[in-house]
C-alpha cells in the first residue's frame, strides 16, 4: 500500500520537528563540554539554521535518488 500524500506531509513535518528538538538539546547538553556557552536563544537559533540545512540537504538527496531511478 502506498503512502497517501497527507501522510508523507505529516512524516516529514513530524520529521523536521523531532529533529529541530534533537538538535537543540544535544546543543544545550554538548556545546558546554566543549566550553561553549550559549544562551537557550542562541540554541534555538542555531538549531533552525540546522534544520533548513538538514532539509535541503534531504531533498537533494531525495532529488538525485529519483532521477537515477529514472534514468535507470
Amino acid at each position: 500500500m502506498k503512502q497517501s500524500r497527507l501522510m508523507s506531509l505529516a512524516e516529514s513535518v513530524a520529521n523536521v520537528v523531532v529533529g529541530y528538538g534533537v538538535a537543540v538539546v544535544t546543543q544545550i547538553l554538548i556545546f558546554p563540554v566543549f566550553g561553549l556557552h550559549t544562551t537557550l536563544a542562541q540554541n534555538l537559533k542555531m538549531g533552525a539554521i540546522f534544520t533548513v540545512v538538514s532539509i535541503a540537504r534531504s531533498f537533494a538527496l531525495r532529488r538525485l535518488f529519483e532521477a537515477i531511478r529514472v534514468r535507470n
